[in-house]
């Protein structure tokens, strides 16, 4: 049988029942030990004061007719009951009740009494119903025992002893409670309510819909989870649309090249355009090639975010992976008869992956080779920027529209999706230099504008020791 949890919202009501429970019980023992320390012992320490008081004035004699009537006259006009007697076994005739179904005195009793000290009396009496305190004193004479005291009083009850404070506890503890009910009922709506919400939000968002958000109206842990649920809403709703976007991109730019191949497959099989085979199967290879690069970037990227591949970093002069990186690129600028502007610092050392590196240099290389028009120039420097070696790439050809600034380096994103055919891009480029940039910890960042052309800087930490 399964067993069944308490909710959360019935254990904060067992929590409050149980320190109404836990109040009532302390409130109870407080008024005992009021009771037993204040008014008991007041009670206590009044009789033993009168008792030795009143048996200290008859210290020679006997226990006369006159002693006895004083006594008496004590009596009437004291609060408590006082008894005297020349023998305590007179005593019973006077007060003939058993205190706790036992007699008054018992034998340890008349024992201390004939040292001259006091006994202490306390216990039920069922003829009073009531509880008694009391004490008998010994009255010494010259030479010996004259007479005794008995000094008693019924106790009052507790409810008789607060009964002026009861109305006023039970009124503080009438409006404690209302007032903790409230605080209660405040702090479960407050609480459940926008758990509630979160539920139903839950809900929405396990079934894809992801365009309400949670109302957040305080600023303590339920609103702080609040609000990270939105910001997870939020958050899964962008990755979505990056999915859908990801898998249209990623159909369109595999679709592309099969159709290619495709189309100029079946062309070939037809005897009468034998003469454009050469052609054709060019077209193919070069489709093939482009179908294949996009696979290998892609797979290259994904690598790269989930941290599949490890950066092998160590000391390197970057200036050199850079220079070589260029010597790549020397048919290309001479087919567009571009001229390379170079300007590097060879003293700059940084910890980083040489490959990976390269891999930078290459795509923006490339990139700036391909949308720079043929008789222009490229810039190209390496310079220390206070704790970064920044590589800077200028060219000038197409310029990128302001608004497709802050979406460049993302999947298969291109600014002029015509320029495909021609220059072969893939648009996963400057995303493998973004990922590879954060990797190493550096920046990155592009501009473009008419009068400067286009520029892109990767810059990467300096090894330490190396900063300025």
């Amino acid at each position: 049988m399964k067993k069944r949890r308490l909710t959360f919202s019935k254990k904060i009501i067992l929590l409050v029942l149980s320190s109404i429970a836990f109040t009532i019980l302390c409130s109870f023992f407080f008024i005992h030990f009021l009771y037993s320390n204040l008014y008991l012992s007041t009670i206590e320490k009044s009789i033993i004061y009168q008792g030795q008081r009143t048996a200290s004035h008859y210290h020679y004699g006997e226990l006369s007719d006159e002693i006895i009537e004083k006594i008496q006259w004590y009596n009437i006009v004291s609060e408590y009951e006082v008894i005297v007697v020349d023998d305590l076994n007179e005593l019973s005739s006077y007060f003939p009740y058993q205190i706790n179904k036992q007699s008054l005195l018992g034998e340890e009793d008349f024992a201390t009494l004939e040292t001259g000290q006091y006994v202490l009396k306390k216990g039920y009496v069922t003829e009073f119903h009531r509880e008694i305190l009391g004490a008998i004193f010994p009255i010494k004479g010259d030479q010996q025992l004259i007479g005794f005291i008995y000094i008693y009083v019924p106790l009052a009850a507790i409810q008789d002893v607060f009964k002026e404070s009861i109305p006023l506890l039970i009124g503080i503890g009438l409006v404690f409670f209302c007032l903790l009910l409230t605080i209660t009922w405040l702090l479960l709506r407050s609480l459940f309510n926008p758990l509630k919400k979160l539920e139903e939000q839950a809900i929405e968002i396990a079934d894809g819909n992801y365009g309400h958000i949670v109302d957040v109206h305080s600023n303590d842990e339920v609103g702080q989870v609040a609000k990270t649920f939105n910001m997870m809403s939020e958050s899964l709703e962008k990755q979505e649309i990056r999915q859908k976007e990801f898998i249209s991109n990623i159909v369109h730019e595999l679709r592309t090249p099969l159709t290619y191949i495709r189309g100029y497959t079946e062309a070939l099989k037809q005897d009468a355009l034998a003469e454009k085979k050469d052609e054709y199967i060019e077209t193919i290879e070069k489709e093939a090639n482009r179908l294949n690069k996009i696979i290998t970037d892609l797979v290259d990227l994904t690598h790269l975010e989930e941290g599949f591949n490890q950066m092998t970093k160590q000391p390197l002069a970057i200036s050199q992976v850079l220079m070589d990186t260029l010597d790549l690129f020397v048919i290309h600028q001479q087919q567009k008869n571009i001229i390379f502007q170079i300007k590097i610092d060879e003293s700059l050392i940084v910890l980083g992956d040489a490959k990976r590196l390269e891999q930078i240099f290459y795509n923006i290389l490339d990139n700036a080779l391909k949308y720079s028009f043929s008789n222009s120039e490229i810039n190209v420097s390496l310079e220390k920027q206070k704790d970064f070696a920044q590589v800077r790439v200028q060219n000038f050809g197409i310029l990128i529209e302001e608004k497709d600034l802050p979406a460049i380096g993302q999947r298969f994103f291109r600014t002029d999706k015509a320029r495909t055919r021609t220059t072969g891009g893939t648009g996963l480029g400057l995303s493998i230099v973004k990922e590879i940039t954060r990797l190493h910890n550096g920046h990155f960042s592009i501009t473009s504008h008419p009068e400067e052309g286009t520029i892109l800087t990767v810059e990467i930490p300096l090894l330490k020791g190396e900063k300025s």
